[in-house]
């Protein structure tokens, strides 16, 4: 098995390869299948994040919580940890960190919790079918769900290119529930 530097750049470069109009289709494919998923669609407060390069875009998850009325908990990267706010507009994320889009309102009431969320969004490089996750190397999402003190899903919205048959793992490193792709949405730890 490869280790998971070798595994992580292997598999982003099959997700880079996804040609545009391919991947248009299969973001259209992820975003129905994850707003099917009981849990979000009950959801009133659903941590997403904003994607970057070749990720699954999420710009239409976003739009959509807005439109259902949700909550929307986006992370900001504060030195080694991921801090969580509110997003009232999709326009109030700047490029932070790498150039990810963040949230940039920063004041009142907008910081919040892990556990304010129902739902939680996490992205990464690849899976495998035991909720296994290699992300980018910064472990912060895998310090952001060490917080958690109460039990929601953890969802990977991903292309089916990211599912492979094992994810080398650490004691550190946290699972997710479910991964929804182009494909399938496979429930690993479901609630």
């Amino acid at each position: 098995m490869l280790d998971k530097a070798a595994l992580r750049k292997e598999i982003l470069a099959r997700r880079d390869s996804i040609p545009a109009p391919v991947k248009e289709k299969k973001d259209r494919a992820i975003t129905e299948r994850l707003f099917g998923i009981d849990a979000v669609r009950r959801a009133s407060t659903i941590v997403l994040f904003a994607s970057f390069r070749s990720e699954v875009d999420t710009a239409g998850m976003i739009r959509r919580s807005f439109d259902e009325g949700k909550t929307v908990i986006l992370p900001r990267v504060e030195g080694t940890n991921l801090g969580l706010y509110v997003i009232r507009d999709p326009d109030e994320l700047k490029p932070g960190c790498m150039r990810i889009p963040e949230p940039s309102v920063l004041t009142g009431d907008r910081k919040v919790s892990i556990d304010d969320a129902e739902v939680i969004n996490v992205p990464g490089a690849a899976y495998d079918r035991s909720g296994n996750r290699i992300g980018y190397g910064g472990g912060f999402y895998d310090r952001l769900l060490a917080q958690r003190q109460k039990p929601v899903p953890v969802i990977a919205p991903a292309y089916e290119e990211q599912v492979i048959e094992a994810v080398p793992a650490d004691p550190h490193d946290r699972k997710v529930d479910i991964i929804v792709t182009d494909r399938r949405t496979l429930c690993i730890g479901c609630p």
